[in-house]
């Protein structure tokens, strides 16, 4: 019972602390609009309402992309852009995003939460639209880091499941570009510092084929050092086996990487308080990060 207590102490610390050292604030990434294919239309964005007590805030229909910059009391110079799951549907912009942000700002890292568009526009294609939103994210952060307090140098990306699958690839595709770039808003080289993908999707081609990554998961030597989180009875196209094999790319480049694959704990398990060992998720994390000198 005691270790318990202690778990949800160090994963809830904004129960007990008001971390923020100002009110957070939000920016457009696209001030001009997102860049949408032609004929491109949308519901307004709108909150899905809550099942029952239990179920996650959900929010969807993004046309208008946003960043919201938490900023701790203590900064150390250390920023992670959060990227909510939702399937590249809606995001999960809750125990996948503001409350991940409280946990952050509790540890002096600079929180940006990256609300990024869904539906996906492209079902054969899903991450184009979202991908360009993190790209330019980067570069926004990196043009606003002495503003911000930031170490331009020390910006992570850190996201879950369909968020997970954005994380890995604007890390291992950042300056891929399918949209016109703005100097004032974006960077030449738009790479994460590090990366935190938690129980990514889609790394894998099916739910049946979950034993090879697709081609486009490709490791290079410029590939930012990488902290792998799963549970290890995921199934399907989010099977921890996509963790895994990416971890094995990594190591085959001797590239800075970690990998903590929880025998239990399924899917989308987030900030939720479950009892299991994947509650301590984020403890890890930040030991990590810690440990790589950010």
């Amino acid at each position: 019972m005691c270790s318990l207590i202690m778990r949800s102490l160090l994963l809830l610390p904004w129960l007990a602390l008001s971390v923020y050292a100002a009110e957070p604030i939000t920016i457009k990434l696209w001030p001009q609009g997102a860049p949408e294919p032609a004929g491109f239309t949308s519901e307004a964005e709108k909150e899905i309402p809550k099942k029952n007590d239990t179920d996650v805030k959900r929010v969807t229909n993004v046309t208008e992309p946003t960043l919201t910059v938490y900023k701790p009391a203590n900064p150390t110079g250390t920023a992670v852009i959060v990227c909510p799951g939702g399937g590249y549907s809606i995001l999960a912009i809750e125990h996948e995003g503001t409350q991940v942000c409280d946990y952050l700002t509790s540890q002096g890292v600079t929180a940006i939460l990256l609300k990024y568009r869904v539906p996906a526009r492209d079902k054969s294609n899903p991450s184009k639209e979202p991908l360009q939103d993190a790209q330019r994210a980067m570069g926004l952060v990196r043009h606003h880091a002495a503003e911000w307090g930031i170490k331009p140098d020390r910006i992570g990306i850190l996201g879950f499941s369909a968020g997970g699958h954005l994380t890995v690839m604007a890390s291992l595709h950042p300056n891929e570009r399918t949209y016109t770039q703005d100097p004032a808003l974006d960077v030449a080289d738009a790479t994460p510092n590090f990366a935190v993908p938690v129980y990514p999707a889609y790394l894998v081609p099916s739910k049946d084929e979950t034993f090879t990554l697709k081609p486009e998961i490709a490791v290079t030597e410029k590939s930012p050092p990488m902290c792998l989180i799963h549970a290890g009875d995921d199934k399907g196209v989010t099977s921890a086996s996509g963790s895994a094999l990416l971890y094995l790319e990594y190591k085959k480049l001797n590239l800075p990487a970690e990998l903590h694959i929880y025998a239990k704990g399924g899917h989308g398990f987030g900030m939720k308080q479950s009892g299991l060992p994947t509650a301590d998720w984020l403890v890890r994390v930040a030991e990590w990060i810690k440990s790589m000198g950010w």
